[in-house]
């Protein structure tokens, strides 16, 4: 049945203007009274789903659109069969046969999500069918290094999916967890411990991202507190190069932050700006605060990414990471400069960063902003292109995570042990009180109003003009996660 919307809307408009980052308060955690963690409380609450759900009843956009995207896609289809395999394979071993687990892991996540918000139950039993088809047969990640990637990407995904359909009558929940316990998470573990028996700068930041998410993902959704708090904390302080300070390690005055891999190409940057957000969104709904923290650090790198790929000028400070086997080879590289791009590279990443900046917190995300309204409305697997890269999120964020402004989340802290408290007193990591919400319109504010305003206010027709002064290299790499 189609649920009626979880929250009201509130009527303050917070104005997105510029590229500063100012912040205020800790997150509001979803975490139930007498409950260890929220369910569903993944990349999806339970107030989201009824919010997609009275939206697209109701007509509004860019809802509508969202959803239009959704169903046009050949894996949102209820006539979708799995084809499990009990070893997976990825970059050696035979056969190479990841695509199809990505394949039914998105098929079964656009169904689940199909069906919260049209109340089809023929959705919903086909993402359980999927999803208990690959539990059933599953076993062993396997292949060359990049078994880390498909262990981290597909064990945040399966996570994902299960968790809308995890009160399913015949969703086989128990044995799902095991296969997150047992599959995909220790590959993710395994990687965030000792990175491959390599240095630990040898790897760039998405492969670190890709373990964390998994890693986050297992904790949350098989109700394990110690796992969640090593995800976080590997966010925090992680010596490898995607915990968030070596991800993101220039902070500049005008509000920007390096992404360190820009200077390796605009695939990568997207993807490991993609998976930081799904780490920070998935822990924000347990009332975990991962977007503030260091000051809003990631808002900062992600607004850096956001200008660079929509072709303005960025600095870059020269970047040099030692690379090899402990106690084998070595060596080092340095990136110079910033990477060229490629103005039709888009990813569905946007819509949540720039949903949680500016409506959740009322921050001023321009950059952020202006990229999700160049990729609106967002799809999902399947939509961008045939290859692994195409598959690196779940996307749908213009159904998912498009909100209507309202009152800036001020809320619970996070206690020592990770779990939601009352009050409103700072944890270690909160930002700090120093800004406001900018006054104003809110560019990222479209609710049932005309996408074409939206675009409009911010200064979509400006950015494509400048994007043909963009400068550009020889080769731009267009790859997924390695």
């Amino acid at each position: 049945m189609l649920r009626a919307a979880g929250t009201a809307a509130g009527a303050a408009g917070i104005g997105v203007v510029g590229a500063g980052v100012a912040t205020s308060a800790l997150a509001s955690p979803a975490v139930a009274a007498g409950s260890a963690f929220a369910h569903p409380g993944l990349l999806h609450t339970r107030t989201d789903l009824d919010r997609m759900a009275a939206k697209v009843k109701a007509g509004a956009r860019p809802y509508t659109a969202g959803f239009a995207k959704l169903t046009a896609n050949r894996h949102a289809q209820s006539g979708w069969r799995a084809n499990p395999q009990a070893t997976v394979y990825r970059g050696a071993g035979s056969p190479q046969n990841y695509a199809v687990l990505y394949n039914d892991i998105h098929a079964a996540y656009q169904n689940a999500l199909r069906y919260h918000v049209s109340g089809e139950t023929a959705h919903a039993d086909t993402a359980v069918a999927i999803l208990n088809a690959w539990s059933g047969k599953l076993t062993s990640i396997q292949g060359s290094a990049d078994r880390f990637l498909a262990a981290g990407l597909y064990g945040y995904q399966f996570a994902n999916a299960a968790e809308l359909v995890r009160d399913h009558g015949d969703f086989e929940l128990g044995r799902a967890q095991e296969v997150m316990r047992n599959v995909f998470h220790p590959v993710s573990d395994s990687f965030l411990r000792d990175h491959n028996g390599a240095v630990v700068t040898n790897y760039w930041p998405n492969w670190d991202l890709t373990a964390i998410a998994c890693v986050l993902a297992t904790g949350i959704f098989c109700d394990d507190r110690a796992v969640v708090d090593r995800a976080v904390e590997y966010f925090k302080h992680g010596d490898g190069m995607g915990s968030v300070r070596h991800a993101i390690p220039v902070v500049h005055e005008d509000g920007l932050a390096e992404w360190v891999e820009s200077g390796r190409d605009q695939g990568h940057a997207l993807l490991g700006v993609g998976l930081m957000g799904t780490v920070c969104e998935m822990a924000w709904n347990q009332g975990i605060d991962l977007y503030g923290y260091d000051d809003s650090r990631f808002l900062k790198g992600a607004q850096y990414v956001a200008k660079w790929s929509l072709g303005g000028d960025v600095p870059y400070t020269a970047n040099t990471r030692r690379k090899g086997a402990i106690g084998g080879w070595s060596g080092s590289e340095t990136a110079a400069e910033a990477a060229g791009v490629d103005p039709a590279m888009t990813r569905p990443i946007w819509a949540m960063i720039a949903n949680h900046y500016t409506k959740r917190r009322g921050l001023s995300a321009s950059y952020v902003t202006r990229a999700a309204v160049k990729a609106a409305p967002e799809g999902g697997g399947g939509d961008y292109g045939p290859n692994s890269g195409g598959y690196d999120q779940l996307g749908f964020g213009t159904l998912a995570f498009t909100r209507d402004p309202g009152p800036v989340e001020v809320t619970p802290s996070v206690s020592p042990s990770g779990a939601a408290s009352g009050g409103d007193a700072r944890p270690q990591g909160a930002v700090s009180d120093s800004a406001s919400p900018t006054a104003g319109r809110d560019l990222a504010a479209t609710g049932a109003e005309d996408m074409v305003g939206w675009a409009a206010a911010a200064g979509v027709s400006a950015v494509a003009g400048g994007l043909l002064l963009l400068r550009r290299r020889d080769r731009v790499r267009r790859g997924g996660a390695e």
